[in-house]
């Protein structure tokens, strides 16, 4: 099966290159990596323009925000499996050759896992598990979002449901992903196959609260739909608490790994902090 990757990029020329480079590591042969710039007036382009001959494809074009350049990327990919990866983040070494092996071991249409929380000088800050029982309950009613860094799905399931939605701003990948586990099938793999790095300005922070009520309108939307069957009343109370504990007590307690906080990420490879076959 192959791969294609996608990066959004907009004036992030200081980490643009480490990206590029934890993704090209990862490539097999068939697998294809674009990058989609907005227009950067930081010197992006020149930096893109680098790995030129390693790159399937890149433009350097105004856009109307990440999920418009998500979409561009994903409509030039030809491969079995879509994945993207911020401008920022890290792809750990083995983490495409995983999620093939997961994808096809399990025959699902997405798998979701782990990541860890990296600063600006590549150092663990924390390990973040990615784990829920049941996915599209998780999302449709706690309004929970996977590690958008640590999913992988079928471009079968992705042209199903229409992709994303471009018009989004803020929101994009809670909707892609809450629409692709109402209409697929979706498995949790134990493995962190990334690195979701803190940065100043990152969007994610300051767009806190426009994320979260976006979010809200599209999980209202969904809960209204008629292809959604209502798991009643006992999901719609359950899962909201189920959300605030995993955040609450799961992770900082019972997923805590204080022992990796602080280490290079350079260190890690994908799996090679957690048993694979460990039970959730």
């Amino acid at each position: 099966m192959r791969i294609s990757v996608v990066t959004p990029s907009f004036n992030m020329a200081r980490f643009l290159g480490e990206t590029i480079e934890s993704v090209l590591c990862n490539l097999q042969p068939g697998d294809e990596y674009f990058v989609i710039d907005g227009g950067s007036k930081d010197g992006s382009a020149d930096i893109i323009r680098q790995y030129d001959r390693q790159l399937t494809g890149w433009v350097s074009e105004p856009d109307r925000g990440y999920a418009d350049a998500l979409a561009k990327g994903f409509e030039r990919a030809a491969g079995d499996i879509l994945y993207w990866v911020n401008v920022g983040d890290l792809l750990l070494p083995g983490a495409l050759g995983a999620a093939r092996d997961a994808l096809g071991r399990t025959g699902v249409d997405m798998i979701f896992g782990d990541d860890f929380y990296i600063d600006e000088d590549n150092r663990v800050i924390s390990f973040s598990r990615g784990y829920v029982r049941d996915l599209r309950a998780a999302m449709l009613y706690g309004g929970w979002t996977p590690l958008q860094d640590a999913c992988f799905w079928r471009r079968e399931l992705y042209r199903r449901i229409g992709g994303l939605n471009a018009g989004l701003r803020y929101a994009a990948d809670y909707d892609l992903f809450l629409r692709m586990a109402v209409a697929g099938r979706t498995a949790y793999v134990p493995l962190a196959f990334s690195a979701f790095r803190r940065h100043g300005g990152q969007k994610s922070i300051s767009g806190a609260a426009a994320y979260k009520a976006e979010r809200r309108e599209v999980q209202r939307s969904a809960l209204s739909s008629a292809a959604v069957v209502s798991s009643g009343l006992a999901q719609r109370l359950w899962q909201p608490i189920a959300v605030r504990w995993r955040a609450r007590v799961l992770h900082p307690w019972v997923w805590r790994r204080a022992d990796l906080v602080g280490r290079p990420i350079g260190e890690f490879t994908c799996g090679s902090y957690w048993p694979p076959t460990r039970a959730p």
